[in-house]
């Protein structure tokens, strides 16, 4: 294995509006609707630190004042349960306190996902670091950050999680033309195309939201211009970092880890629904009662 550096680092984009879930998000991002007992983003906290990422940035925005309310300590709460004895409970109000050293920056202008990767330079500095978005959970026994992080230290450059969808699906995502290594579940990049035209796509496999940058990507990002809406894209920036311009010597080159686990999209409200009931089902405490509840409801309603 190559002498790369160690991946210590995440950073989470929370900035965003999450206008597909008004009137809901007015007050209250999206990142904090919950999913069963526990809000999206505490998820994707937790899925950082299980993969040894115990440095974790949420590039904030205005609003978002309950994000950090979460990660913090709440006194009051705390010693309201204590009083009544309530361990249980305050363990889990503690626990998202006691997961990682978190920070936060704001990003002024929602200006893209490059944009808000870029604002994370300054507290990243010249390490790798793992990019994790909101709107993907990733099971907890798909180790799937854990092996991109091995592929960097293996490759060097940066990485991206790949999943292969329906031909007609393609269309939606940023698409990966891709070719072949020694690793059957690793791919070097060629190319990316962010929202191919239909039928015109260069495979079947998608980027979905986990990213381990090299720091490169940074000085690529303050050169990338503004895309479809005038937002600065990340696809972009792992594209130029893709091309024959960049060796390995100058933190280039993108390798693929091919995702076949299960994940669970909470990015618009129909997905958010069936990750809820996917949830609800797999819950110990939940499933015996829930199950057959569910089965009874959609019988019922033949």
């Amino acid at each position: 294995m190559a002498d790369y550096a160690a991946v210590t680092k995440a950073v989470i984009p929370a900035a965003g509006l999450g206008t597909r879930f008004l009137p809901a998000t007015k007050a209250t991002p999206k990142e904090m609707l919950p999913v069963v007992d526990k809000p999206a983003i505490q998820y994707v906290v937790e899925e950082a630190v299980s993969a040894g990422l115990d440095d974790v940035l949420l590039i904030t925005g205005r609003s978002k004042r309950s994000i950090e309310d979460h990660f913090d300590r709440a006194y009051e709460l705390e010693e309201a349960l204590r009083a009544k004895d309530d361990t249980d409970k305050l363990a889990l109000v503690r626990e998202s306190s006691e997961l990682a050293h978190v920070h936060y920056v704001r990003q002024g202008d929602p200006r893209g996902l490059g944009h808000a990767v870029l604002c994370a330079a300054q507290h990243v500095g010249s390490q790798p670091f793992a990019v994790l978005l909101g709107d993907d959970l990733i099971d907890a026994k798909d180790r799937l950050l854990e092996r991109m992080i091995e592929v960097r230290q293996r490759y060097g450059g940066s990485v991206v999680a790949l999943m292969e969808v329906d031909p007609e699906q393609v269309s939606q995502y940023g698409c990966a033309s891709i070719s072949p290594t020694a690793d059957a579940d690793v791919v070097t990049v060629t190319d990316l195309v962010e929202k191919p035209v239909p039928g015109e796509a260069p495979s079947r496999w998608i980027v979905i939201g986990r990213y381990v940058c090299d720091p490169a990507v940074f000085d690529v990002l303050r050169e990338t211009q503004p895309g479809r809406g005038g937002e600065i894209q990340l696809t972009d920036a792992l594209k130029t970092l893709a091309g024959d311009d960049f060796g390995a010597d100058r933190g280039g080159g993108v390798r693929g880890v091919l995702f076949r686990g299960r994940r669970y999209d909470t990015g618009n409200k129909l997905d958010y629904l069936r990750t809820m009931v996917q949830f609800g089902c797999e819950r110990p405490d939940l499933a015996q009662e829930f199950v057959p509840w569910l089965r009874k409801y959609l019988d019922d309603l033949r």
